[in-house]
């Protein structure tokens, strides 16, 4: 009897301690420097409300290896300068950096790979980041701007029975260096494929393009790829409806989120396509588990209503495979956690999908983007339904492009 009891209070005595070690554990810093009040903050607050939310639903289950995770957000405003002063404060801080601005992104990257600092740089950015050979410590973990274009056309091609010969596909795009970042891909993609593609470019900041759709009407496309965002794409679709031309002739970038659909008119917009490198929705089952595990007990980090949206959905799609390297790192590696340790634990991730959340993601030292895959989803009036698997094509090309590019900052290191 008094074995037994004494066995029950050393179990007792170790469980106690063994919390008291994970309590105590030291965390695992990840920075976000963001552009919450300025020009972004349509795609920032969701998606900073995701990562949030994905990293207390993996404190709440002992953290990362036991090792909890704090997220430090500091506003950028969209100002480089501001950026790279964020990057000098966080970067002995935190074991990974995130500023989701193309500008801001493009400033602090030289430093990052001077140092030996690990960046993530999903949705915005340098597209040739993907080179892993050149760009060792910068981590897109998803689909180029290059691989989206052709992913559409690919889409297109398979749509129209095999061939694009003869087919008229209008590029419409905000006339900003954003929107000129497809362009190479989609001209050589014309001389490969034999279809016709015209320009419409429309001026920032894209509340006019009446212009620009009146010569789309004389020129009556088979596609219309649009390359925009937020009130754009809202505006792009009206002006569609009032020329005539059908919903389901228009294939949208990334950036077509359910605030758009609503402003259109869920039904008005159906049909409307779009590229995406995440799955939305509250029925992923990440999703449910956070609505269950914070928002049903009062813990979410903002709206329940932005747990559908594609901005939030991003944010956890992001941090998911960025989670899961610092666990393969620790895992392999063990702790302390350092920058060169989390760099192998994303070149340790394997088909990893977040439970279908992304598209599987295999990061190798020579492609940090994962693979390129997107879908097509469409908006049926209701909802977004996937028109494709994930997938990627014309790799070839999209290398071709990324390795041109990427060649030129191995020269002159910008």
């Amino acid at each position: 009897m008094i074995t037994t009891r004494l066995k029950m209070m050393l179990g007792t005595a170790m469980l106690m301690l063994a919390s008291q070690h994970a309590l105590a554990a030291d965390p695992i810093r990840f920075a976000l420097c963001m552009d919450m009040t300025k020009s972004y903050p349509f795609i920032t607050v969701p998606y900073v409300q995701g990562v949030r939310d994905y990293a207390a639903l993996i404190n709440s289950k002992g953290g990362i290896e036991s090792h909890p995770v704090e997220i430090i957000i500091v506003e950028h405003g969209n100002e480089p300068q501001r950026g790279i002063e964020c990057y000098e404060r966080m970067k002995d801080q935190a074991i990974t950096v995130d500023f989701l601005s193309t500008p801001v992104a493009k400033g602090v990257l030289p430093r990052a790979m001077k140092d030996g600092k690990v960046m993530i740089q999903a949705i915005a950015g340098r597209g040739d980041a993907v080179d892993g050979e050149v760009f060792e410590w910068v981590f897109p973990l998803g689909a180029t701007y290059w691989g989206q274009a052709a992913n559409i056309i690919s889409h297109f091609k398979k749509q129209s029975g095999g061939s694009l010969k003869g087919k008229k596909i209008a590029f419409l795009h905000l006339d900003h260096p954003f929107s000129f970042e497809p362009l190479p891909v989609l001209q050589e993609l014309q001389k490969r494929e034999g279809f016709d593609l015209q320009l419409f470019p429309y001026p920032p900041p894209g509340s006019d393009q009446s212009s620009a759709w009146s010569q789309i009407r004389r020129v009556q496309p088979d596609l219309i790829v649009h390359w925009g965002f937020s009130q754009m794409n809202v505006v792009a679709a009206k002006e569609a409806t009032r020329n005539g031309i059908p919903m389901d002739k228009i294939v949208t970038v990334s950036f077509l989120n359910d605030v758009d659909i609503n402003n259109i008119g869920p039904g008005a917009a159906k049909g409307i396509r779009r590229s995406t490198i995440v799955a939305s929705g509250t029925d992923q089952a990440l999703v449910q588990e956070i609505g269950r595990e914070l928002y049903d007990k009062g813990r979410g980090a903002g709206d329940r209503k932005l747990l559908s949206d594609v901005y939030y959905a991003n944010g956890l799609g992001v941090y998911a495979p960025v989670f899961e390297a610092a666990r393969l790192a620790i895992r392999n590696d063990k702790w302390p956690l350092t920058a060169e340790k989390m760099r192998k634990g994303f070149t340790s991730l394997r088909n990893y999908n977040a439970n279908g959340l992304i598209p599987p993601l295999t990061v190798t030292a020579k492609d940090h983007g994962g693979g390129g895959k997107t879908r097509i989803e469409m908006w049926d009036g209701a909802k977004w339904v996937p028109q494709t698997d994930w997938f990627s094509d014309y790799d070839d090309l999209v290398w071709a492009t990324v390795k041109t590019s990427s060649s030129e900052f191995a020269k002159s290191g910008k």
